[in-house]
């Protein structure tokens, strides 16, 4: 079971650029679900498979509605939309106001999503964009089911301190006891640096450094290139050859890294996850 939470603590640093650049080469069937309450993108920046716009009804708003009667993970793919190169995606709320819809069920989503890759019929791994989560965001109570957490950032210092801090708060939330245990504990907790090519390995080994020295119980997981060239492309913006851009190169090493990293041990925990799973944990 694989559900992958991407958040980002202020500004804007490419949550969902990474969330898609991630779930365009992830190496299993996915699916990316716009769960940021404060509203999604892609039905702004994406065209549907057959050419025309998204459903902005159909995701995250058309599933309230079935998420209070109990939510059996294969019902997801009934509230899923394909994007024009073959991505099926879980559009995001329109509007915050929106969100309010969704009180409460939060957990029932995040189990359906964690439960997806069991599933005996249409097994996938779930990729969440879950947006800023800074205040008291309703979306931080999927990451309880989550495997791995990752947190976007940029390389300016306040960014970094920023993400060091926000490391520290939800490892010490999610898995309790030192932080310097917190590594131990599920779900992992990562930091994705946008960062230029030229210098991303140095800043990675720094940021980790930083990271553990300050015992966040984080650590770097990898670097995607800050391209907005390749990201305008991915937006369907720009034409180009997309999987030569450094964006989508810089992705597959991350999403080939993490893997090596965890996929034993998802592979491990589908295996040992009991059938039937029912709408709560």
């Amino acid at each position: 079971m694989a559900l992958i939470a991407l958040a980002a603590d202020k500004g804007s640093p490419g949550v969902t650029t990474a969330a898609v650049a991630l779930a365009a080469v992830w190496p299993r069937r996915v699916l990316l679900a716009e769960t940021d309450p404060a509203g999604g993108d892609l039905v702004y920046r994406s065209a549907a498979a057959h050419g025309g716009p998204l459903n902005p009804n159909t995701g995250m708003l058309s599933i309230a509605a079935t998420a209070r009667r109990g939510l059996v993970p294969d019902q997801l793919w009934d509230h899923v939309q394909p994007l024009s190169g073959g991505l099926e995606v879980l559009v995001g709320l329109g509007i915050a106001e929106q969100a309010a819809g969704l009180a409460g069920l939060w957990p029932t989503l995040g189990h359906a999503f964690a439960s997806l890759a069991d599933s005996p019929h249409a097994p996938a791994d779930v990729i969440a964009d879950c947006g800023r989560i800074s205040g008291d965001t309703p979306a931080v109570e999927l990451f309880p089911h989550a495997s791995l957490l990752l947190l976007v950032s940029r390389t300016e210092p306040e960014a970094l301190a920023r993400v060091r801090d926000r490391a520290a708060t939800l490892a010490a939330k999610l898995h309790g006891g030192p932080r310097g245990a917190a590594s131990l504990g599920n779900p992992v907790i990562g930091v994705v640096l946008v960062a230029d090519t030229g210098n991303a390995a140095k800043l990675a080994s720094q940021v980790n450094d930083m990271l553990v020295h300050a015992q966040t119980g984080a650590r770097v997981v990898g670097t995607l290139a800050d391209d907005p060239a390749g990201a305008e492309q991915l937006a369907g913006r720009r034409r180009g050859r997309l999987d030569k851009s450094l964006l989508i190169r810089s992705a597959r090493k991350v999403t080939a890294d993490v893997y090596q990293q965890y996929g034993a041990a998802w592979a491990a925990q589908d295996r040992q996850a009991p059938q039937g799973h029912g709408a709560g944990r």
